[in-house]
Formats: C-alpha cells, structure tokens, sequence
C-alpha cells in the first residue's frame, strides 16, 4: 500500500492521535509549501516516522497523484477541525476572566 494511503486511513480512523495530527500537518505543508517544524517528527513512533519519511518520498515523485489531493482534504478537515476546538474554548475562557 503506498504510503499515501497509509497516511490517510490512519488519519481516517484516528484523528485524535498525535501521530494523525503530525502527518495532517505535514501533508498541508508541503501541499501549501509552508514550514514544517522537522522536530515533530521526532514524537513519532518508529513506523509513523518510517510512513512519514515514504509520505515525502511519494510527495516528491508523485505531485499531483490524486490519492494526494484526498489525503490533502481529510488533512485540512483535521486542521480545521482543530482550530474550531480550540478557538470557541480561547474565546470562551476570555470572556469569563
């Protein structure tokens, strides 16, 4: 299975984990060619960092393959899911002090 697959199914069925959320980020910088902190791949376990290192691999060959433009939706659904949850939470606790 390639390793867009891979990325996506995981981030599919567990968005919450760290290891979805690393590779979600990742998948947006280098579709959107923003900077990604290198150092976050570190809090992977060995096989997300082996999946993260063939993810760019595949990147690199494979720029527009369409298995990247889904990985590329549920990636940024995840980010927006995101900051959806962490904003109302900021503005909530503001609003209280």
């Amino acid at each position: 299975m390639r390793a867009l697959k891979k990325a996506r199914k995981l981030i599919e069925r567990n968005p919450s984990k760290p290891a979805a959320k690393i590779l979600s980020a990742l998948v947006v910088a280098l579709e959107s060619e923003e900077p990604f902190k290198l150092a976050d791949l570190y809090q992977l376990d060995y096989d997300n960092f082996g999946l993260a290192l063939e993810l760019l691999a595949e990147w690199r060959l494979d720029r527009y393959y369409s298995s990247k433009a889904v990985l590329l939706d549920i990636s940024m659904q995840l980010g927006r899911l995101q900051e959806e949850q962490t904003g109302p939470a900021a503005d909530g606790s503001a609003a209280q002090a």
